[in-house]
């Protein structure tokens, strides 16, 4: 694994062609650049084995939501909004066959030269330009046709494609206030429409739901939806007013991502493991995988351990004492002190700074996805600190022949 710099006579043009070409509109959080000025490129046989550690994972995770779905008692031990244990009961009809099953895994190197997965991205992970348009500029951009990629959006559209049939209309739902959603939301959208499929773009509240059916009230696009494709979290998603987002757990209309994709989401994921083993789920690859994850009351006697919220994303509010800012450390240990049943603790591991061919280390990010259990590509970011958050930078990933 390598990460190659970009020639800086040639980093303005690819930051350029980055924006109208590969739907990275607004490449910047407050001051900092959020699009890397390298290319990570991994060996043959790295990716080898990052493919298959991904798709056990998978395989392991898949078998887990669909035990904890028939079974409520366990699935209330990853403290799920009690919006959501109530609907527990409307996804008995969840068809694996009928919808698709999208998953994101992090990958990050340790220091002892090993692969460390801190968490599974399992209801809405976004990167998808990056992880299929980026490859190929960055690879273009540092002329290096030898190096190959997997695309994200080629595999998504195929697997579209094999429940659609190139027929249908598509809903695309997302923030629709938020360009950085509807970025994520373009990309796809356009892809689809070259299928030849109608696409439609809008809010979780722009969906009714008829005799289980999803069929969508934007003015001038009232229209049966064939495939509801979901960009909204759904701890989001339950807030709204009035309740109509009932309706996507029992719909019979196709998905990607169902919302059976809250179980893996929740950071208290491991608490059922047990329950799994005992019910005949192995979970072997994620206990090799993940770095021991306690319940915060059982760390405050133990060192080594950081603290994550339940259900955090792009790296918000762990603690991690050396990649925190300013005071933002004290008071995360504030709100953990407080809200101890929304954070968990996991041993905190080393991470490696991978050097860079002018000099440079950085911390990494692997994010590896599975459609429909099949290995689909990688979306990385890199980061001086050991927290990959909001301030990282997207990175593509090319891989040697």
């Amino acid at each position: 694994m390598k990460l190659i710099r970009i020639p800086e006579d040639k980093y303005y043009d690819y930051r350029i062609n980055a924006m109208f070409d590969c739907y990275k509109w607004d490449p910047q959080f407050y001051d900092s650049n959020t699009l890397a000025k390298y290319v990570l490129v991994l060996t043959r046989e790295e990716n080898e084995r990052i493919v298959k550690i991904t798709e056990n994972l998978d395989i392991e995770t898949r078998l887990a939501e669909e035990y904890l779905n028939k079974n409520i008692k366990i699935a209330e031990k990853l403290s799920l909004p009690k919006e959501i244990i109530k609907q527990i009961p409307n996804m008995q009809n969840y068809d694996k066959y009928k919808n698709i099953r999208l998953m994101r895994y992090d990958f990050h190197p340790s220091i002892d030269n090993n692969w460390v997965v801190t968490e599974v991205n399992s209801d809405v992970p976004g990167g998808f330009a990056e992880s299929s348009l980026l490859p190929d500029l960055a690879r273009k951009t540092i002329n290096s046709p030898n190096l190959k990629y997997n695309s994200f959006g080629e595999r998504m559209v195929e697997a579209i494609n094999n429940k659609l049939n190139k027929k249908g209309t598509i809903m695309l739902i997302h923030c629709t206030c938020f360009s950085d959603d509807r970025q994520v939301m373009q990309f796809i959208g356009d892809r689809l429409q070259k299928e030849g499929y109608k696409v439609i773009y809008g809010a979780a509240d722009h969906i009714e739901f008829k005799d289980r059916q999803a069929y969508c009230i934007l003015d001038n696009n009232q229209h049966k939806i064939d495939l509801i494709f979901r960009f909204t979290p759904l701890e989001w998603l339950i807030k709204m007013r009035p309740k109509t987002w009932y309706g996507y757990f029992n719909t019979t209309t196709k998905s990607c991502n169902h919302p059976i994709g809250i179980y893996a989401q929740s950071k208290r994921f491991p608490f059922v493991w047990d329950d799994l083993e005992d019910a005949g789920i192995s979970m072997k690859t994620w206990r090799s995988m993940l770095p021991e994850t306690i319940e915060v009351k059982d760390a405050s006697k133990r060192e080594g351990f950081i603290y994550k919220p339940v259900y955090g994303r792009v790296g918000e509010k762990i603690a991690i004492q050396e990649a925190c800012r300013g005071d933002e450390y004290k008071k995360i240990l504030q709100d953990v002190k407080k809200h101890q049943k929304q954070y968990i603790a996991q041993k905190n591991f080393n991470s490696k700074p991978i050097k860079s061919d002018d000099g440079m280390e950085y911390h990494i990010c692997l994010g590896s996805y599975t459609i429909e259990g099949n290995h689909s590509g990688y979306y990385a970011r890199i980061s001086p600190y050991p927290r990959i958050d909001s301030y990282a930078a997207d990175l593509p990933v090319l891989i040697e022949n």
